[in-house]
């Protein structure tokens, strides 16, 4: 899966052409077109740009926290375990005096 499967995929579940992305991007239609064929290497600006259009919010991560924050995320935010109807995680402080 390329990163920009995703996107590819916000814009079809919104209902918009690649024009219309293009113009909520500020770039030409040809660009996010060549992007999404993978017929070019896109700038991260340009990624961000597109993202951001789509109402995504790019998060760059360290390649070896990668799983934890992933788990983090699919978790909805909660520890492992953690009683449900907690909407918050137990602070640090919590964590380390348990």
């Amino acid at each position: 899966m390329s990163f920009i499967d995703p996107l590819v995929a916000a814009r079809r579940a919104a209902d918009l052409t690649q024009a219309e992305l293009a113009d909520r991007a500020g770039l030409s239609r040809m660009t996010v077109q060549k992007v999404e064929s993978g017929t070019l290497d896109p700038r991260i600006s340009t990624v961000l740009e597109m993202a951001r259009a789509l109402g995504f919010e790019p998060m760059f991560v360290p390649a070896s926290l990668r799983k934890e924050v992933e788990a983090f995320l699919r978790s909805g935010g909660k520890y492992l375990a953690q009683p449900s109807g907690v909407s918050a995680p137990p602070s640090i402080v919590e964590t380390l005096a348990g």
